[in-house]
């Protein structure tokens, strides 16, 4: 590994990991003996980085050189907060942890006095019910979505029954109650959203679609737009 992956390595830890950070633990998290994570440490205060705490005590990055400062009102470092708790309750783990690296990346470009409140929001969110663990496939439809590949799915329909359907997946939209997939269905030759809980596999490598997807998600759009000028029009399918 590059020395200067190694220590983004080891501001990500640092930033990321729960106290205490001894340097044991870090040298587990970045794979590298103790002599050199001391060395890296080293490095990264000469770079500028303050990083309190010594061997045999633990360490705590206090300012980070390799993000620029940031500021935020009282009431956006609040809704920072909201907004990554409620990424981090949408039962999908890849989403969560990535929430929880975007608010520890926040936190060490605060101030002292906003760095508190955001660890320390008065509002939080609640769910009294967890929601659907995401499956298996989610960063797979993910990938798919960003890369524009068509997927093969076996899907489980409203009705019970096991179908086949090869889709244009277009964004994972997570609604209140739980995820799905928007998509174009060449099936039926029309927007659909397939439940990510009702998906059995997912397959790629059955063609690329790009550039189509900005194009359909405008006509979806579009298409949600007309819906809700005209309230006798049917909505669009969810999970067929």
């Amino acid at each position: 590994m590059a020395r200067s992956d190694r220590l983004f390595r080891l501001l990500h830890a640092m930033r990321v990991l729960p106290p205490p950070l001894t340097a044991k633990r870090l040298a587990e998290e970045t794979g590298v003996s103790l002599r050199s994570l001391y060395r890296d440490i080293d490095s990264l205060r000469a770079a500028g980085a303050r990083i309190e705490g010594e061997r045999g005590y633990g360490y705590r990055l206090t300012e980070d050189v390799a993000l620029p400062p940031q500021t935020f009102d009282r009431l956006e470092t609040e809704a920072l907060a909201i907004g990554m708790a409620a990424v981090g309750a949408m039962g999908d783990p890849d989403l969560a942890r990535a929430s929880a690296s975007v608010l520890a990346k926040v936190a060490a470009t605060l101030t002292d006095e906003r760095e508190q409140q955001l660890l320390h929001a008065v509002s939080k969110v609640y769910r009294p019910e967890a929601r659907p663990a995401a499956t298996p496939d989610t960063a797979l439809i993910r990938e798919a979505c960003w890369r524009e590949e068509r997927l093969t799915l076996r899907y489980t329909d409203e009705h019970g029954a096991d179908t086949q359907r090869t889709i244009l997946p277009l964004a994972i939209v997570y609604t209140e109650q739980r995820s799905v997939v928007l998509a174009w269905c060449l099936r039926r030759e029309a927007f659909r959203m397939f439940r990510l809980d009702r998906i059995r596999d997912a397959r790629t490598g059955t063609g690329s679609f790009r550039p189509r997807r900005a194009s359909l998600l405008r006509s979806y759009l579009e298409q949600l737009r007309h819906e809700e000028a005209s309230p006798a029009t049917s909505r669009s399918p969810h999970g067929r």
